[in-house]
């Protein structure tokens, strides 16, 4: 009986140590499972997708029919093996992973456009290298049969058009089925993709081929939206196509001379945003940017490549949004944009991820939490009712 109660008064210590450290697993697995994971559906949950005119007249079938439910992003820099350090690699690409998967649970999109800058060193990978990142990409944006993705090609996915090459080219078009000048039609609605790199304007090979495709397609949209009656010879033989006016995708955003008149939170920062543009490198050249719009007249333009959110008026009238960076290597705060579309109308609104500033935050503050418990259990830290009542006990005995 007295060997039963020593053991019990011996075991004692140990249940209570067990005890705390199981709860210490439990918390820190609570706050790890919330950051890397329940957040993201915390944060994404609370976007909603955004009301076309007309639409709230129609039925819940009619509009799912005629409204194309579009997510838009940019610039997910997926790094390489030659400046990509394997710990950045291993956060940036999961934070990216679970905000795409999340993003397609939550909200079903039709279509998902990804505006170039795919990887970070397409530009100059090896064909292994390459191979690699195209790999891990399509783990992280892996998607079901219902939801179609299109990529297209951005600078570092190709090279600077002084880097850029045939070989670049064509293995970026072989993995994502990207051509410049390609017309994406979904709902009657006409996306038309630019290689915005190719827009040099200087007659090489891939600019020349490049720009044909786009003079062609012009004419073809152009022909489509004229009407039943209107003769023209030109068009006589012309494949008719959609009549709604394009939308246009790429890399490059088309000329202005900086980010001045942007604002938003996501927009550059105040010390960058009266720094000029080079033409030819941060945006397209005025010339180029001067053909697009005449060619197309498109109703939407829709671009990336700065990192930060702008929203401008071309010709006072066609509005380009530049999307800001999907990747917390790049800003605190990534977006994209979803989009409800008919071939008449658009409405846009973005959706933020979570800040990565207040996913820090939340560790720094149960880091602290977890260190006071720990000295508080092994009687380190002793807690403000014991210090109190033990300065009392000391007093009465004087």
């Amino acid at each position: 009986m007295l060997r039963s109660s020593s053991t019990t008064v011996k075991n004692l210590p140990l249940k209570r140590r067990l005890c705390f450290l199981l709860k210490l697993v439990c918390f820190v697995s609570s706050v790890l499972i919330f950051c890397e994971f329940l957040i993201y559906y915390v944060v994404i949950f609370q976007c909603r997708w955004p009301h076309v005119k007309g639409g709230a007249h129609m039925s819940e079938k009619e509009t799912s029919a005629s409204v194309l439910k579009a997510i838009i992003l940019a610039d997910t820099h997926l790094l390489g093996e030659i400046k990509g350090h394997w710990l950045d690699k291993l956060r940036r690409e999961w934070q990216m992973e679970r905000s795409f998967q999340t993003a397609l649970w939550l909200l079903q999109p039709d279509i998902v456009f990804i505006l170039g800058d795919v990887f970070d060193e397409g530009k100059w990978s090896s064909p292994e290298a390459w191979a690699d990142d195209v790999r891990r990409f399509r783990k992280m944006f892996k998607h079901s049969v219902f939801t179609e993705l299109v990529v297209i090609a951005g600078n570092h996915d190709i090279g600077f058009h002084y880097e850029m090459t045939t070989y670049k080219v064509n293995r970026f078009e072989k993995v994502f089925n990207f051509t410049s000048g390609k017309l994406v039609t979904r709902k009657g609605i006409n996306f038309v993709l630019v290689n915005s790199v190719a827009m040099e304007g200087d007659g090489c090979g891939i600019c020349r081929t490049s720009e044909a495709k786009l003079v062609a397609l012009s004419h073809k949209l152009n022909c489509s939206q004229q009407k039943p009656n209107h003769s023209n010879r030109r068009c006589s033989d012309v494949e008719k196509l959609p009549a709604s006016e394009p939308i246009l995708l790429q890399h490059y955003p088309l000329y202005r001379k900086s980010d001045a008149e942007c604002t938003g939170e996501d927009s550059a920062p105040p010390e960058e945003k009266k720094i000029p543009f080079k033409e030819k490198y941060d945006v397209l050249s005025q010339e180029a940017s001067q053909k697009l719009l005449w060619w197309f007249q498109p109703r939407l333009i829709l671009s990336g490549h700065t990192h930060s959110a702008c929203e401008v008026l071309h010709a006072g009238k066609i509005p380009e949004i530049s999307v800001p960076s999907f990747s917390w290597r790049n800003r605190n705060n990534p977006s994209f944009i979803m989009g409800s579309i008919t071939p008449t109308d658009f409405s846009l609104q973005k959706c933020f991820l979570p800040f990565e500033s207040r996913v820090f935050t939340i560790y720094c503050a149960a880091g602290a939490l977890l260190v006071i418990l720990v000295l508080a259990h092994v009687q380190l830290l002793t807690p403000p009712f014991y210090f109190a009542q033990r300065l009392i006990s000391k007093h009465k005995a004087v």
